[in-house]
């Protein structure tokens, strides 16, 4: 299964802008632009965490913002703008970035320390 929807104006819902996003198993794609074109791809095993933000607005015209905190270095906040069925799109990349990297059995660790570490301390 996979998602493909098109950014929208946040006004009305309408389809006019020139960005599509796709989201495959395995890959996130965004195509933007109409005469200079852009294609950025990021890994579904990169996804480290998904929100999903819903202005006044976009709740109005039926749309949502999906945000993906990502380990990619071109867009380590990756963000899909005002699509239609956001809330499912959220739960399939929650879903299948999970699964990508327990496919490629990535590791995935937070920072949890304190900040700083000094050896003096250790003497204490």
């Amino acid at each position: 299964m996979a998602f493909q929807e098109k950014k929208r104006w946040l006004f009305f819902g309408l389809p006019f802008t020139f960005t599509k996003y796709t989201v495959e198993e395995e890959v996130i794609t965004i195509n933007s632009g109409l005469l200079h074109t852009h294609e950025n791809d990021c890994y579904m095993y990169k996804v480290q965490d998904v929100e999903l933000e819903i202005s006044l607005l976009e709740r109005i015209f039926g749309l949502g913002t999906v945000v993906c905190y990502t380990g990619d270095t071109t867009h380590p906040k990756l963000l899909l703008e005002h699509i239609k069925n956001a809330k499912d799109v959220k739960n399939y990349i929650l879903k299948e970035s999970e699964e990508a990297r327990r496919k490629r059995r990535t590791l995935n660790t937070l920072d949890i320390g304190s900040g700083s570490f000094d050896a003096d301390d250790m003497d204490d």
